[in-house]
């Protein structure tokens, strides 16, 4: 029998460090927006010539040569906009690294499992941790050779890694592959050629604090006038002093709007990013600040008033409500989105069906909800599921990690906190546990519904299953029922259950029959059910 693994304590996830939020650019003229395309690309092919330098630099990168390519790009845009292209090329080049270790250890946990599966002999069945041997000679000859490809891309690789070099595109490698298949994708080169020059411009400042409405480079008044300090070679389209261009447009934030106005009345740090929406032919404003992380409140106080557990699939959220002692009450909700499409409309759906459920969160009046700590990183790849193609492609459309991550900022705005718990074993013993108990005639639980309310109950420290087994009959009395339902600490929390009143029929109460007490009134050998003149009577002991 498999030992099961070590269960970690459940913890409330840490609320967001940051906010954003995006408006449109309405009632643009067409010289703003000639004047924004100017700006975009000029500053873009600075920060293109940039991020080529940063990545010629490698491992040998110090902050004398940071300096230096920004005095480089001063005199041709400006000192701000200068700091802002260094800042985000250092960033994007430290995001490479970390896809570049990722990638190595992908690479070295495929070629694990194709050297452990080679190993072994054709047709041996795998078990439900490991994968077996392949099916046949002319699979496992096939994985011979993939084994040796991806060896060399793991050799070239760390040769990378060890030389500090990273492969970056900027406006995206999907949109530069997508150069080669523009049927497949129904663009024409026009198109194409705008959607590649529109991700390739540049327009990112960031703020500073103390500085007018907290940025001297993209300013937004209280008001909503929007103004661009342009770049030096741009100057002479400036139609304000300073060298400033005033948009036409007034700009206002739907979304944390007041919060965003207090901080631009009293000068604080807040960074702006103009882009267009090629799709759309739309211009959008997206402002974001930082705010100091809540404090996470104990895990006791967030499970006052109840918790609602929650099972993240691939197309929906199930969810269910459980009290202070983890029984579920009411009926499970379900959440549904829908992960195709765009990017945009993916992320729509994920935003529409949280927005949901924190509102069905407030109703019931719970503080916090419980979601698994999911990290499908070791399981997507091919090399551990073999031809499970659709299992794959299921767990590589989950959005574990964008779902935990949006849930946990919006939460914090609503109050209620986010508790992470170990996702070991919950699917499992949720439906061995919970769905056929809570399945009635009107009610059908699915084994999603079943894993939240493990969830749940994980989230309050109590075990999954509902109750232990019953006792020997040797050690109890004749497999009385014990239960698990009662807090931990309580005397008699895994003793059997008090004796029912009365007889068989519960016509009559314990104890107050006509023969209660005498053992002759009951049927069993040796024992006389009625005294008759027929029966013979002791003898005495004495004459």
């Amino acid at each position: 029998m498999s030992e099961l693994r070590t269960i970690a304590a459940p913890f409330v996830a840490s609320g967001p460090s940051g906010v954003a939020v995006r408006t449109r650019l309405k009632h643009l003229t067409p010289g703003d927006e000639k004047v924004l395309c100017l700006v975009g690309a000029h500053l873009g092919s600075l920060a293109s010539k940039d991020l080529k330098a940063r990545c010629r630099d490698g491992l040998e990168h110090s902050g004398e040569t940071w300096a230096v390519r920004k005095r480089e790009l001063t005199p041709l845009s400006s000192s701000r906009w200068a700091g802002s292209i260094t800042k985000a090329t250092h960033d994007q080049w430290a995001l490479a690294r970390r896809c570049q270790s990722a990638h190595i250890q992908n690479l070295e946990a495929g070629i694990r499992t194709i050297e452990r599966r080679l190993s072994q002999p054709v047709g041996q069945k795998g078990t439900k941790k490991a994968p077996g041997g392949y099916r046949s000679r002319c699979e496992w000859h096939a994985k011979s050779r993939r084994l040796r490809v991806l060896e060399d891309r793991l050799t070239a690789v760390r040769a990378d890694r060890e030389a500090g070099v990273v492969h970056v595109v900027r406006g995206g490698k999907p949109l530069a592959r997508t150069r080669h298949h523009l049927d497949a994708a129904q663009l024409t080169e026009s198109a194409w050629r705008g959607r590649w020059e529109a991700e390739r411009w540049f327009c990112h400042a960031d703020g500073e604090s103390g500085k007018r409405y907290g940025n001297e480079t993209i300013r937004i008044s209280p008001d909503g006038e929007a103004s661009i300090k342009l770049p030096v070679p741009l100057a002479h389209l400036a139609n304000a002093p300073h060298g400033r261009y005033v948009l036409a447009c007034q700009v206002t934030f739907a979304h944390r709007g007041t919060e965003w106005a207090d901080r631009v009345a009293a000068n604080r740090a807040v960074a702006y990013r103009i882009h267009l929406d090629t799709g759309r032919d739309r211009w959008y404003l997206t402002a974001s600040w930082q705010i100091p992380p809540a404090p996470s409140i104990p895990i006791e106080a967030a499970l006052a008033h109840g918790v609602i557990g929650v099972d993240m699939n691939a197309d929906h959220v199930a969810a269910w409500h459980l009290d202070t002692h983890g029984n579920p009450t009411g009926s499970p909700r379900r959440f549904f989105y829908d992960l195709t499409g765009t990017t945009q409309h993916r992320d729509a759906q994920v935003r529409h069906a949280l927005t949901r459920l924190l509102y069905w969160a407030r109703s019931c009046g719970v503080k916090a909800i419980a979601v698994e700590d999911l990290d499908f990183a070791a399981e997507k790849t091919r090399e551990k599921h073999g031809r499970r193609k659709r299992f794959r492609q299921l767990i590589s459309g989950m959005p574990t990690g964008k779902l935990r991550t949006r849930l946990a900022s919006m939460a914090d705005h609503t109050g209620i906190a986010v508790i992470a718990v170990d996702p070991a074993y919950t699917s499992r013993w949720g439906a061995q546990h919970w769905q056929k108990p809570l399945t009635s005639t009107t009610r059908k639980t699915t084994r999603h519904d079943a894993a939240a309310v493990a969830i749940g109950r994980r989230a309050q420290g109590h075990p999954i299953r509902r109750r232990t087994t019953p006792p020997p009959a040797h050690r109890s009395d004749e497999q009385g029922h014990r239960t698990v339902q009662a807090r931990l600490g309580i005397l008699g929390r895994e003793g059997t259950r008090p004796r029912i009143p009365g007889p068989r029929t519960r016509s009559v109460g314990a104890g107050r029959g006509a023969n209660a007490g005498n053992q002759n009134a009951q049927h069993r050998p040796g024992r006389s059910a009625e005294h008759g003149s027929w029966q013979q009577d002791s003898l005495p002991l004495s004459s």
